[in-house]
C-alpha cells in the first residue's frame, strides 16, 4: 500500500534549489524551465527556505519589471521549512501537507537535502497503485466433454 512507502520511493531526487541571493525573475523562469512549482533556498549546504510560485505571485513584482532582477528571493520565502527524512510514511507526508496547508516538503536525511516530496508526487502514486492489476481470481470454467469419436 502507498500510504505506508516510505518518501523516499516517490520523491524527486536532487531538486532544484536557487540562493537566497537568486533575483525573483531568475527564480520565476527556473520554474517554468523545469516545470515546478517550488523550489528549496539553499544557502552554504543548508536548507534556510522555500519559495513557491504562489510566493513569487502574492510578491506583485512583475518578472518582467527591472524591479524583480533587484528583488531577491529571501524576501519572499518561507522560512523555518516543515521537513520530513527519506523514512516519513508516505500517509504521514500527506497530514503534514494538510496540517500544515502546504504542497511539497522538502525530505531531509540530517541536514542534508536529498528530494522533495510533493503533493503531485502523492497522486501519482497512489494513481499507479490504482493501476495496478489485482490478482486475478481463478474462475471455473466450465468444461464441455466431447462425445467419443
Amino acid at each position: 500500500m502507498v500510504k505506508h512507502d516510505p518518501v523516499s520511493k516517490w520523491m524527486t531526487r536532487n531538486p532544484v534549489v536557487v540562493l537566497p541571493t537568486t533575483p525573483l525573475a531568475e527564480a520565476y523562469a527556473l520554474m517554468s524551465e523545469r516545470r515546478v512549482r517550488r523550489l528549496p533556498v539553499v544557502e552554504n549546504g543548508k536548507l534556510v527556505g522555500i519559495v513557491t510560485l504562489g510566493d513569487l505571485r502574492q510578491s506583485n513584482i512583475n518578472v518582467g519589471n527591472p524591479e524583480a532582477a533587484k528583488t531577491r528571493v529571501a524576501l519572499v520565502m518561507t522560512e523555518n521549512v516543515i521537513t520530513v527524512s527519506p523514512e516519513t510514511t508516505m500517509r504521514e507526508a500527506a497530514k503534514l501537507m494538510i496540517k500544515h496547508k502546504v504542497s511539497g516538503l522538502p525530505v531531509m536525511d540530517g541536514d542534508q537535502l536529498v528530494g522533495i516530496i510533493t503533493e503531485s508526487d502523492i497522486f501519482r502514486a497512489v494513481m499507479l497503485e490504482e493501476e495496478e492489476p489485482t490478482p486475478a481470481v481463478p474462475q471455473a470454467t466450465a468444461v464441455k466433454e466431447l462425445p467419443p469419436a
